[in-house]
């Protein structure tokens, strides 16, 4: 089997996933846009070739012929692909494309738009009696002013296709909105505001469709409000999903006809055991929630995956979420009352993870990230007190 691998060297631990497949006897390509002396020997030590396409990213100037011309030497060199994924949103289109015109198997232009589409989410939602959000294709200030009417304000303005909070504006007033309808454009929606913390069910479907995996994340803030606001963040795992939570979740991997996938799916928690659900991503949850998975079962989403992917039988695997796990991130501008020196001490067997965070993901997720693990909930959030308490 042959398998090519969009960007092995981002995010950071994405080339485990290239390492995965190679232990399971497929032969792996790399496709990025980064030169060999970036990718670095680790990643490309995983991989039989990589082709560097330095346009790789510029569909609109040429950089999709510089992709097609790529993958049609690669396969004169190595003979038929038969999978190509990146697991990153920002490259989906692509690899979509890259599947239609080599007739690889996988999600297809048309599949894709519809399931990164708001709109399109919002209907397979709807068919599927899940609770969802309620919004509508943004036409004029006349519209918006009507349908907060309806359901009051504050409002939210967003793209239809987008990734985390860019271009997402939250408006409180007509002032507000006049502001935001400056710097909107086609291809965007009004959303009602929805009060409650936000949380996620997030997992893998194997070849036929069936749940192999599944955990729940909650949020200290939304995206949007960290990213607007510069905010400390935090998230962390469950040790048991919400059993509402994961009976909507489960609807909604089934309508969506999920095989071979990762999902991120995120909801409003209105409590009660009432969850409305905002979107769904065909991919892993973000940054580095890939290694909190590992950390919180004890296992190896990696090689779960590339299980997933060479087709192994995984009716017996098993698995117990046996902590909670988090991510807690500083940011340089802020000053905190444990010194960096000294906080890993401080937080002693809960830390598992002390690293910077990549500059594009610093935005949304922090400057420096620790990730921490313990069985006891109350641990953890201590623990996370500990990270972020401001000095």
């Amino acid at each position: 089997m042959n398998a090519i691998f969009i960007s092995p060297q981002f995010p950071p631990q994405f080339w485990l996933f290239c390492r995965a497949l190679r232990a399971e006897g497929i032969t792996v390509l790399g496709l990025g846009d980064s030169p060999h002396h970036d990718v670095g020997p680790e990643v490309l030590g995983t991989l039989t070739e990589y082709a560097y396409v330095p346009r790789l990213g510029r569909y609109a100037s040429g950089g999709y012929d510089d992709a097609l011309r790529a993958v049609a030497g690669l396969i004169a060199r190595h003979g038929r692909i038969d999978r190509i994924d990146s697991l990153n949103e920002y490259w989906l289109p692509l690899e979509a494309q890259l599947r239609e015109d080599f007739n690889v198997p996988g999600p297809r232009p048309a599949e894709l738009a519809r399931h990164r589409s708001k709109t399109g989410m919002r209907e397979i939602f709807r068919a599927a009696s899940v609770p969802c959000t309620e919004g509508e294709a943004l036409a004029s200030r006349e519209q918006v002013l009507a349908f907060a009417a309806r359901h009051g304000w504050p409002l939210v303005l967003k793209p239809d296709v987008g990734v985390g909070a860019a271009g997402t504006f939250k408006v409180d007033g007509e002032e507000a909105l006049d502001e935001a309808l400056r710097r909107t454009g086609p291809g965007y929606l009004v959303e009602a505001f929805v009060h409650g913390p936000l949380c996620t069910y997030d997992g893998l479907t194997d070849r036929g469709g069936r749940i192999v995996y599944e955990t729940s994340h909650v949020y200290s803030s939304g995206v949007m409000e960290v990213v607007n606001a510069g905010l400390d963040m935090f998230y962390y795992s469950l040790r048991e999903i919400p059993a509402e939570l994961a009976d909507l979740g489960r609807r909604v991997v089934k309508a969506f006809g999920l095989q071979e996938r990762f999902f991120h799916i995120e909801w409003f928690d209105e409590g009660g055991g009432k969850f409305r659900a905002l979107e769904i991503n065909l991919r892993p949850p973000g940054g580095f929630t890939t290694d909190m998975m590992n950390y919180g079962a004890d296992i190896d989403v990696y090689a779960l995956w590339a299980k997933v992917i060479a087709g192994r039988d995984l009716s017996l695997f098993r698995y117990e979420r046996r902590y909670f796990t988090a991510h807690a991130a500083r940011r340089r501008a802020r000053r905190y009352r444990v010194p960096a020196e000294t906080l890993p001490q401080r937080l002693g067997a809960r830390l598992v993870v002390d690293k910077a965070m990549p500059p594009v993901l610093a935005g949304a997720m922090g400057d420096h990230m620790y990730l921490l693990r313990s069985p006891d909930r109350k641990e953890l959030l201590d623990a996370i007190q500990l990270v972020l308490e401001p000095g």
